[in-house]
């Protein structure tokens, strides 16, 4: 076993507690935006439910496709300069552009923003590799949960804070998010401590790789984890469902504002928390990295197809402590993956998990979208708003076939 970065002991506990600050900041500069960004696209273009679906769609598929490319590169430099640098050119990137789209005049120049913060957003990519950096593998399970704990406690305060701001301007939320990316910059620049040490980083980056196609080389290169990449692909895939298309559907369905929708998200946040910071690590420990990921999935494909049969709102809150257990599923493929490769390509690999969230991202909006706008037109003569749901219900019931029929990864000495 390869040991680890010098960050050892106390420091150690540190450097986690650190990042999972840095994480939390981002994850609720992202949550402000979330209750404003799809109305804020609805006002844009005058307001009509369809052509806002598809808009929100374009924004979301350009925002994947950008990540898609960029990924692989911020990985790359990661693994050779260091995962430190990276995150605090990041948080700087978004605090700039969050300005930018709260000055936005228009739909064009929001867009242009939201490509922008696509380019900039490379702390969780660099977070997860931070993560196998600095603790022993045995661990990792329960340090990604603190990491999804950091999302959880995000979506808790992000939400709430931008449906209040939102209610009295729809673009108060991005001058906060814009104020909290810029902190987290600050905070990086005199607490973060180095986590990948110089006898472990790349001698050079070797740009032919640090590109989507070069990145799936890199992951061929692991075969054993290729049933992990697809499930966190098809995951993601249908994790873009809530940016997509749930603003518009609860308006839709149940005709919640940004503050009904702000509290859904917090008790989505809440959940999410519950289960991150206080499941993953005794069930991974009692069941197994591999058996808690199927149960992750499985719980997920229930919550949502509860989503979509709730005809009332009060049904679609029992949907959200099922669904919250999906969490589990996270943390104990990354924990397995990180086992099986070296401390040198951390980051690369990292980055072409990202690619893979990001070609889900691609699809996701204009599928998720394209759905709902089809099953709510007015040439469909009997509306089904839940059909998005159903979807990816259908999609997390493959994962888990994936799971249970070839995610059988065993630890390999790679650290």
């Amino acid at each position: 076993m390869t040991a680890l970065s010098p960050i050892t002991g106390s420091r150690r506990q540190a450097a986690l507690i650190f990042i999972f600050i840095t994480v939390l900041i981002d994850v609720i500069a992202f949550g402000v935006i979330i209750p404003v960004l799809p109305q804020l696209i609805k006002d844009f273009v005058g307001g009509s439910d369809a052509t806002a679906s598809h808009w929100i769609g374009i924004f979301g598929t350009l925002f994947a496709a950008i990540q898609f490319v960029s990924a692989p590169i911020q990985g790359a430099l990661s693994d050779r300069y260091g995962r430190r640098p990276v995150i605090l050119l990041s948080c700087l990137g978004l605090g700039l552009d969050f300005i930018l789209m709260a000055l936005a005049p228009n739909l064009t120049w929001l867009l242009v923003g939201r490509c922008i913060s696509a380019v900039t957003s490379a702390s969780f990519t660099t977070a997860n590799a931070y993560i196998a950096d600095v603790t022993e593998p045995e661990q990792r399970a329960k340090s990604f949960g603190m990491i999804g704990a950091a999302f959880g406690i995000g979506f808790i305060l992000g939400p709430a804070i931008g449906g209040t701001l939102g209610a009295h301007n729809l673009h108060w939320p991005f001058w906060f998010a814009a104020g909290l990316a810029l902190l987290n910059g600050l905070y990086g620049l005199f607490i973060l401590p180095e986590s990948l040490a110089p006898e472990h980083r790349s001698k050079n980056i070797q740009w032919g790789k640090a590109n989507p196609i070069g990145s799936f080389a890199l992951l061929g290169q692991y075969r054993a984890i290729w049933p992990l990449a697809a499930i966190i692909l098809i995951a993601n895939l249908a994790h873009y469902i809530y940016p997509t298309i749930f603003v518009l559907y609860a308006d839709y369905r149940y005709g919640w504002g940004p503050q009904q929708v702000a509290a859904v998200l917090v008790a989505v946040g809440v959940s999410s928390v519950v289960v991150n910071g206080f499941a993953v690590g005794r069930i991974t420990r009692r069941l197994g990295e591999r058996r808690a990921m199927v149960l992750g999935l499985t719980a997920g494909a229930l919550g949502f197809a509860l989503y979509g049969l709730a005809t009332q709102g009060w049904i679609f809150w029992l949907g959200i402590p099922i669904s919250a257990l999906w969490a589990l599923s996270g943390p104990a493929a990354q924990a397995i993956i990180t086992r099986s490769v070296g401390k040198d390509v951390q980051g690369r690999i990292q980055g072409s998990l990202s690619s893979l969230v990001s070609l889900a991202g691609i699809g996701g909006p204009l599928l998720f979208s394209g759905v709902f706008s089809a099953f709510i037109s007015q040439d469909v003569a009997t509306p089904m708003p839940g059909a998005p749901w159903y979807l990816a219900a259908i999609l997390l019931a493959v994962a888990v076939l994936i799971a249970v029929q070839y995610a059988r990864v065993e630890p390999s000495s790679a650290d």
